[in-house]
Order: structure tokens, then sequence, then C-alpha cells
């Protein structure tokens, strides 16, 4: 029995300015570094018999991608529901100054199910769109492999969908930047094969 399988790739490193600050719909490019490790994650990837390389709207992301679809020879394809969780108010703050305003929100990976932030989205509400979208895509490539690339929080969110998980639990394994996690879909029954890997 064959099924879709999803290679889910977070962005590579973002550019200094957003380091230690709140980002979510800040759209900034990749750092010199992120530009790098993009190309490494396409060497990495470009073996693998992908039919389709999909992004979130945000530069990051594309620029993470497109390596990848430049060696395969395709377009990348830019599904907006694989966007970051908009933080609203907490756009661009330091930590520091996240914790210190808004204290409340500052502490939302502890409980992120219920989180909801000031002028911008609930994880509910990410939650929805992003599933959705990656159910589609599974369903759309049967029998195919394709790429994903996306951010920590929508990604997070497909692999504890996936693993049966609380939406509580998004923080309970590491994603770093560029990390690259596998679900395949059998219809519609997911099977996570792999989290958080630097190479395949």
């Amino acid at each position: 029995m064959s099924g879709t399988r999803v290679i889910l790739v977070r962005h590579a490193e973002p550019d200094e300015q957003v380091r230690n600050r709140v980002y979510g719909r800040l759209d900034v490019e990749l750092s010199e570094r992120g530009a790098t490790h993009a190309q490494e994650i396409a060497d990495a990837l470009a073996s693998e018999p992908i039919t389709c390389v999909y992004s979130s709207p945000f530069r990051r992301a594309l620029a993470t991608a497109d390596p990848l679809a430049q060696a395969l020879a395709l377009e990348t394809v830019v599904v907006d529901a694989l966007r970051e969780l908009d933080f609203g108010e907490l756009e661009g703050l330091t930590i520091d100054e996240a914790v210190a305003r808004y204290p409340a929100e500052a502490g939302w990976m502890n409980a992120p199910a219920t989180a909801r932030f000031p002028g911008g989205e609930s994880v509910a509400a990410l939650r929805a769109r992003v599933l959705v979208a990656v159910r589609e895509l599974a369903s759309r490539h049967a029998d195919e492999v394709v790429a994903v690339f996306a951010h920590s929080v929508p990604i997070r969110t497909i692999l504890a969908d996936a693993l049966g998980m609380s939406p509580d639990a998004l923080f309970r394994f590491d994603l770093g930047y560029g990390g690259l996690s596998v679900v395949e879909w059998f219809g519609d029954t997911p099977f996570v094969r792999v989290v958080n890997a630097v190479r395949l």
C-alpha cells in the first residue's frame, strides 16, 4: 500500500534583525548562514522523487524552497495557509519587551491550544487553516512525494496532529531551522516517519 509522502521543511536561519525578537508575520529574508543552509537542504533532497514544491508566502520560506525547486526544475507553489502564526501586537518586540508588556501572551508556549494574540491570530485558527491545507495537498498528490516549506508552528501543528498529540504539546519536540520531518498519508491516516532530521 502506497501513500502520499510529505517532506516538511522548516525555513533556514532568518535575517539577524529578528534574532531574539517575536516574528511571525514579519516578512524577513534569510541570513547569510540561512542562504547557505537552504542550498545544503536542496543538495540533501535533490535525489528524492519530489513532484511538487510548496511554500509559505513568506520570503524566508520561499528562499529556503527555491534552491530545491531550481535543482528539480520545478516552480515553487505558494500556499497562503502555510504562513506562520500572526503574533499581532507582539510582532517585532524583543523577547524581554514581549514578556514585560504582554506577560500572559508571552507564556503561550506552555498552553498553546488556547493562545490568542491581540491584533493577531489564535493558535486554534492557525491549526484549522494548516490542517485543511496539508490534507488537501496529501489528497492531491496520491502516491507521490512533495516538499512543503513552512514555519515552526505550522509544522509542529501538522506533526502533533499526525501523532495524535494534544495541541498543547506543540513544544514537546525540537524543530530546528532547516529541520526535515516526514509524514505519509494513507487515505486520511497519517504516519510519521521522521521528525527534525538534518538529512533523510
